[in-house]
């Protein structure tokens, strides 16, 4: 049987630069990331995101079954899918079809995601991309890579209130928090290697762990750094030296309980995570409905 690995992880966050350290440093490794072109190989994007939100599990498992029919077809002895899909979608159905599943976490500044998250829908938006876009139940159009924006972290605030740059913080929060409660739930730290992107995916001692914990022997005796990373062209928007302002904003009006995590492992240990260290009761007020 292969040995799987997924990754928890937000968009902008390391996953392609991840699927090249494998590919080039790990024998009998099939990598995939995004697979949008990959014939037999659900991406678990799109709708699949709105039916983890609507609470329709069979459909997400019905995917994975077609995704390990396809990854046993495979060549290899381990498959590696680095996607920001597993905590949009998979992560609910994950365990039943694949049991025996691999992690690794990559964790990246959120301000730097929220805004290379941004920019990127923003651009697509603006050349009217196709096939970028879906309608869900809602009857609202929604990025094939992003919540639906009716999870209940969202219903802290006013739709038209948040700034595309703070949506995205808002889902990059709610993904950290899916992490966590998934990695607890399950009992699967054992099995999940977290690391800091960027300085953690170009740091070999980091890499060698990373390959020790999940079981994996190097081919060379030095590690091949090398590999496209999925930049960003640039973030044209006004509201760029406002991001730390925005970013306040956010965390004011969060119930304290979704920024518990940041008090603990591994967030602590980052620079960039005192700013959602705010003493909150974590019994603040509920969000509200949906509005």
């Amino acid at each position: 049987m292969k040995k799987v690995i997924f990754t928890l992880s937000s968009a902008r966050s390391g996953t392609l630069y991840l699927r090249y350290l494998f590919q080039n440093n790990i024998a009998n490794c099939v990598c995939r990331h995004e697979p949008f072109f990959d014939w037999g190989n659900p991406t678990l994007f799109g709708r699949a995101i709105y039916d983890a939100y609507a609470g329709r599990r069979d459909r997400i498992r019905e995917l994975l079954l077609k995704k390990r029919a396809y990854i046993e077809r495979l060549p290899g002895t381990l498959y590696l899918e680095s996607s920001h899909a597993f905590l949009k979608s998979a992560y609910v159905a994950a365990l039943e079809v694949f049991p025996e599943l691999r992690l690794v976490q990559l964790i990246r500044d959120p301000i730097k995601v929220a805004r290379s998250e941004a920019y990127r829908e923003l651009w697509r938006r603006r050349v009217h991309a196709p096939f970028h876009f879906y309608k869900g139940d809602d009857r609202r159009k929604h990025f094939v890579w992003a919540l639906t924006g009716n999870e209940e972290i969202f219903q802290c605030f006013q739709r038209e209130q948040l700034t595309l740059f703070q949506w995205y913080l808002v889902e990059w929060i709610e993904i950290e928090n899916r992490a966590r409660h998934f990695l607890e739930e399950h009992q699967l730290h054992d099995r999940c290697f977290t690391v800091h992107s960027p300085s953690d995916l170009n740091h070999e001692t980091t890499v060698r762990n990373m390959f020790r914990f999940l079981g994996l022997e190097p081919m060379r005796s030095t590690i091949t750094f090398a590999g496209r990373k999925n930049r960003s062209l640039g973030y044209a928007s006004s509201e760029l030296a406002s991001e730390e302002h925005q970013c306040a904003e956010v965390l004011e009006q969060l119930p304290g309980r979704y920024l518990e995590i940041f008090h603990q492992e591994p967030y602590i240990r980052y620079e960039w995570s005192a700013r959602f260290r705010i003493k909150k009761a974590a019994h603040a007020a509920p969000c509200a409905g949906p509005r």
